[in-house]
């Protein structure tokens, strides 16, 4: 099943995946601890902007994880103190689905050591959740949160797991662990 672009989201962990079927040569690449989706140095040209993106930052000690442009403000909005509840709602709602042929929703989540919250905006509906288990969301078929069974414990082992999920047109991955230093990042490119 194809369901596009995902987002695992709990307490301390956090993993998201870039399946494509139009922009598959994309990779991540890590910009000073920010994790950032773009295009390989083979890819085609392209003015589209929903392939290049910032999807992970981690700001004080919550990171931001998403799967477009929406995760800098939401980043910015906890810097300022934001809650992370309220940083979601503001940037999804100022943002909206994205406006491509698909009216792909954007995803996000929040995570911290105690807490994690997941959201989206579609066409049709804005959803933000506070979740206490594995939660997923994608931008097809599955873009409702909903429980997840997802094992991993470590970002390395995050990012390895959403890119080997079952889902169609795997491009690459990115998780965030929360520690008791701040945060690990990992990211799988394939």
């Amino acid at each position: 099943m194809y369901v596009g672009r995902l987002l695992v989201v709990g307490p301390g962990l956090a993993a998201y995946r870039v399946s494509s079927r139009s922009f598959p040569n994309r990779r991540v690449y890590d910009r000073d601890g920010t994790l950032t989706v773009g295009p390989t140095e083979d890819a085609p040209e392209t003015d589209n902007p929903y392939v290049s993106y910032n999807c992970l930052r981690t700001t004080g000690d919550t990171a931001a994880i998403g799967n477009g442009s929406h995760v800098d403000p939401i980043a910015e909005k906890l810097e300022r103190g934001y809650p992370a509840r309220d940083a979601l709602v503001t940037a999804l709602h100022a943002l909206d689905y994205e406006k491509d042929d698909y009216d792909t929703p954007r995803i996000a989540g929040t995570v911290s050591a105690e807490s994690a919250y997941v959201g989206v905006v579609r066409k049709d509906a804005l959803l933000v959740r506070e979740v206490a288990e594995p939660t997923l969301v994608a931008t097809y078929e599955t873009n409702a949160p909903e429980p997840f069974g997802f094992d991993a414990t470590t970002a390395s082992e995050a990012a390895r797991a959403a890119y080997d999920l079952e889902f169609e047109h795997p491009v690459c991955a990115a998780a965030v662990e929360s520690t008791d230093g701040g945060f690990e990042t990992a990211f799988v490119n394939e």
